[in-house]
């Protein structure tokens, strides 16, 4: 178990690669010499890492540009990877978005885009790519979540809940697998210093400032920590001290005593 060995017809699908986490994520599958499969909706950043990769490690690196929230698009991959040649051993779901401000404010496009990324596309391509791996009795699955998933988070409450669910479907899916070979490792950053943030009101926005500077990590290092973990066969990385820590304290605290917490803490219910 853990992280197949690199093969000529074998890779590496990384979702949402085109920034943060996911293409730091790609730059360590890429150091250990395993191929990669970079998917993600902005072609331009995806060809960038790409070319940097192949120069970087001379590991075979292919651009699949796609729109997760879009099950067509979803759809279309394995039929794309089977055109290269390619095999899919490792799956990283990465791919994520969020939306911040009450419920009751909320958008509904964009509230239902955010269930179709982070929990759809997960379940859809593990549900894909996962049956080949046991088959096969090898493979691996990062699946991205978050300390979100810890604890209800309002201000954030459909990404708080879609990361519960990514972890919570994490570790019933390892337990599935264990028998055939199949590595499965939930990722569960903190705040992570990322475009997502940015997007998310993060570390020049309002939510950065909610969080101390002690528990923000780097995505490089969030990723080498992923990775290791991955090859590890750990069930769950969550990387930072007091990240750990925190996650801790809010699943063994009464869940009404964290969300009032939260409440007011939190720049989108302000």
């Amino acid at each position: 178990m853990g992280l197949p060995d690199p093969g000529p017809h074998t890779t590496c699908l990384v979702t949402g690669a085109s920034s943060g986490i996911g293409a730091h994520l790609a730059r360590e599958l890429a150091g250990r010499g395993l191929g990669v499969v970079l998917v993600a909706r902005r072609r331009d950043r995806l060809v960038a890492l790409a070319d940097e990769l192949r120069d970087a490690h001379r590991v075979r690196v292919e651009v699949l540009p796609a729109d997760l929230a879009d099950p067509q698009a979803r759809a279309d991959l394995p039929e794309a990877v089977d055109q290269l040649g390619l095999t899919v051993e490792v799956l990283v779901n990465n791919a994520g978005l969020t939306t911040i401000g009450p419920v009751r404010r909320a958008d509904r496009d964009a509230e239902l885009r955010l269930v179709r990324t982070d929990v759809e596309a997960v379940v859809d391509l593990c549900t894909t790519f996962v049956p080949g791996m046991a088959t096969r009795r090898r493979g691996a699955v990062l699946n991205v979540a978050s300390t979100a998933a810890y604890q209800p988070l309002p201000g954030q409450a459909a990404y708080g809940a879609s990361k519960a669910f990514v972890l919570s479907y994490s570790y019933a899916l390892r337990e599935e697998l264990r028998s055939v070979g199949v590595t499965v490792t939930a990722l569960c950053p903190g705040p992570v210093e990322t475009e997502f943030a940015d997007v998310a009101g993060g570390p020049g926005g309002q939510a950065g400032t909610a969080l101390p500077k002690f528990m923000w990590v780097p995505a490089a290092d969030v990723a080498r920590a992923a990775v290791e973990g991955l090859a590890a066969d750990r069930p769950v990385v969550i990387p930072g001290l007091a990240n750990r820590l925190g996650a801790l304290g809010s699943h063994l605290a009464p869940p009404t005593l964290v969300t009032s917490i939260v409440a007011r803490q939190h720049p989108g219910l302000r």
